[in-house]
């Protein structure tokens, strides 16, 4: 490296292009920005005291200006200034009184406080206000850290239950968890929290966004803030408010402290990750870090029109994702969460708007052949949120084969079926057996569909049987913003309320859906709180409430702490058994090595006999049975020995009165055993029950029951 002296005075050497951002060896720091639009640019070093010295980079290979200052290290904050044209018209909108973010920061001090100074209002050419001071700061970290033994938990998709957390909602009033670290990551790393999750029995929690995102002005103008995080402004940082430790670097080693917390407790961590757009929004949004540095490398732009920006996410502003600088930083990024921060996978935001290479959605575009070449990320666990806002981006079912998706299909379904909507009963049967329809034709198995009924966008399980309507007026919005109608639960009453029928019905449509979640073929995910009744008073759009609305109460019922203890009951059940989990699709198939061969999958009416083509048609079907077999799962275990289970009778009546079902003939089984009974709130009484005998499932339950392996393994 050549050395030099910059103008101010600080030693500075040429350094290297790569990486990108600031990377601290033990001596100094590596800085690397790609601009290809700038004329030259400063990087700007903050000290404790607010002075700012400047540091001219003068070199500059494959667009990528780089320094190296030795001396400097973790701790100090720095930004950029970039110089370059201003021509709006043709998507340029360098201006050096922008103090810029790193688009590759791995710490981010600060958040932005909406000064004027941080847009481009003047109507004559750049604003003249400095942004300094106003603006968020890159940080200098330690890449040092004593990870141990951790190593990737490689859970199998098959064995997985997904729990979607919010890092500061779920601990931010746990009574054991001490007051400096609720709603942060130590506080989610805490024993307290840690021990409801694995006795739980979940296997992977899903963090809501961590990438450092902004607070923008028009929330904080209502008393009211970004609350879900879905505004990222830094891909590499974690966000500074979740840390308890301070936001001057110390963010990254609290981050990993959790990490490895929760790895050692068998759980693993999957990020949700928005890299289809960034807090810059359109035009009018503030001037933070890419459109400063390098505005049509880094967004996609309207054609013909470059001063606009062109929108599939309903933000503003989608990445450019054809631009070979933009996919570098998403790898880049990925990468650095799987290899320095020990990540297991991640849930892509509008993954739809990622395929997106002119208009319309491509599922074999630059973006997928990335991750399916990449050696590091093709082996995590990948899911997408498999729509956007655009023309044709409802993708749900055209993913490649490494990738699972939020399957909103199933929502759907369950939700209508348990609502006892006519003419359901077909596509709910497709859902609970692993949606074969959607994932089938391209030989991708029921791993591929992430089951969920709520998710933090929309009702909590508890609000959704409460409320026909949403009731979102804290939001500031006039109850005009979500999703506009529940369809009808037939509540009674909205919200709280003292009628113990009322009551029963409710809680006994949460055991529904849980059950019929946690028993359905693909991946399961919970919504944090939902296996505690977690209520926000019908709001279903609270991506702007951090109070007590999203949050968790842990002040616990005895309702409350049945239902908690009806979700384990179910998640251990099928921890216990894999037929309940299958790797692959039901067939219709049975084994050779049975005694008595039967399918792997029979549907029954309520009188026992096989479910016919015109009995799916009939609307008013509110009831079924399904028979799941233990002696063909159709799969060997990891010693290539057939794979042999109970076997299952799984009777479901949506209806509004008790439907009596008739048990199958002996071929099926001679004696079944009660394992859940949604219409006990204490459980099943684990009565047995001989092949063809009558039994009762009351209005809007659900039974389980079991019949022991009749081959041997």
């Amino acid at each position: 490296m050549t050395g030099r002296r910059s103008r101010k005075g600080v030693p500075a050497w040429s350094g290297h292009p790569y990486p990108l951002g600031a990377v601290h060896d033990g001596q100094g720091t590596n800085f690397a920005l790609f601009s290809e639009v700038a004329d030259h640019v400063d990087l700007v070093l903050v000290d404790d005291d607010g002075t700012h010295r400047r540091v001219p980079m003068a070199e500059v290979d494959g667009f990528v200006w780089h320094c190296y200052l030795p001396g400097v290290g973790p701790g100090q904050r720095y930004g950029y200034r970039v110089h370059g044209p201003w021509q709006p018209a043709l998507g340029h909108r360098c201006n050096p009184k922008k103090l810029l973010l790193d688009p590759y920061a791995r710490a981010v001090d600060g958040q932005i406080d909406n000064h004027a100074s941080l847009f481009e209002r003047a109507a004559d050419g750049p604003s003249r206000s400095d942004s300094k001071g106003h603006t968020m700061l890159g940080v200098v970290t330690d890449p040092a850290f004593d990870w141990g033994d951790d190593q990737p938990l490689g859970r199998p998709y098959a064995d997985s239950v997904i729990y979607e957390a919010h890092v500061r909602g779920l601990t931010r009033t746990h009574p054991e968890v001490p007051p400096e670290l609720r709603g942060t990551y130590a506080g989610l790393a805490h024993p307290a929290v840690i021990d409801h999750l694995t006795s739980l029995g979940v296997t992977a929690v899903e963090l809501m966004p961590v990438h450092q995102f902004v607070q923008d002005g028009v929330l904080q103008s209502r008393n009211l803030s970004n609350y879900w995080g879905y505004n990222t402004i830094g891909f590499f940082a974690p966000h500074n408010a979740y840390a308890a430790d301070g936001s001057r670097g110390r963010q990254v080693p609290e981050f990993k402290a959790m990490v490895k917390a929760l790895h050692a407790a068998g759980l693993e961590v999957i990020l949700d990750v928005v890299y289809n757009h960034t807090a810059e929004g359109n035009e009018k949004g503030p001037t933070l870090s890419f459109r400063g540095i390098d505005n049509a490398s880094y967004y996609r732009l309207v054609d013909g029109d470059w001063g606009h920006y062109y929108d599939t996410t309903g933000t503003g502003n989608s990445l450019l994702m054809r631009h070979p600088y933009v996919l570098q930083l998403i790898m880049d990024s990925l990468r650095y969460w799987v290899t320095e921060m020990h990540v297991d996978g991640f849930r892509f935001d509008l993954a739809a708007t990622l395929a997106r290479q002119f208009h319309e959605v491509d599922r074999l575009s630059a973006f997928f052949d990335l991750i399916q070449q990449d050696p590091v990320i093709s082996r995590v666990k990948l899911i997408a949120e498999p729509w956007d806002v655009g023309e044709g981006g409802y993708q749900v079912g055209n993913f490649p084969p490494l990738w699972s998706e939020w399957n909103g299909k199933y929502r759907d379904a369950v939700r209508d079926f348990w609502r006892a909507e006519p003419g359901t009963l077909g596509e709910f049967a497709s859902r609970l057996t692993g949606s074969a329809d959607l994932y089938q034709h391209s030989r991708r198995r029921p791993r591929a569909s992430v089951n969920f009924v709520t998710a933090h966008d929309g009702f909590t399980l508890r609000d959704l049987v409460s409320y026909n309507d949403k009731h979102n007026e804290a939001n500031g919005e006039g109850n005009r913003d979500g999703e506009s109608h529940n369809r009808s639960w037939n509540c009674g009453v909205e919200g709280d309320t003292d009628d113990p029928a009322v009551r029963d019905l409710r809680a006994r449509q949460q055991r529904n859906l849980l059950a019929t979640l946690l028993l359905s073929q693909g991946i399961p995910m919970l919504c944090h709180g939902d296996e505690l009744g977690r209520t926000q008073r019908g709001n279903n759009n609270a991506y702007c409430q951090d109070n007590e609305i999203s949050w968790i109460d842990w002040r616990l019922t005895e309702e409350q702490r049945d239902l908690a203890a009806f979700t384990r009951h179910v998640i251990a059940l099928r921890a216990a058994h894999p037929v309940l989990r299958r790797r692959r699709f039901f067939r219709g198939e049975t084994m050779t090595h049975a005694d008595q061969p039967l399918p792997d999958l029979v549907w029954l009416r309520p009188d026992a006999r096989e479910m016919a083509e015109e009995d799916w048609r009939r609307p008013e079907a509110y009831a079924v049975g399904v028979f799941l077999n233990g002696d063909a799962i159709a799969e060997p275990d990891p010693c290539g020995r057939p794979l042999v289970d109970d076997s299952f009778l799984l009777l479901f009546n949506s209806h509004w009165e008790p439907v009596e079902f008739r048990l199958p003939d002996i071929a099926y089984g001679e004696r079944w055993t009660t394992l859940i009974d949604t219409a006990e709130p204490q459980g099943a009484d684990e009565a047995e029950h001989k092949a063809g005998t009558r039994m009762t499932v009351e209005a809007r339950s659900l039974v389980l029951l079991s019949r022991p392996s009749r081959t041997a393994t």
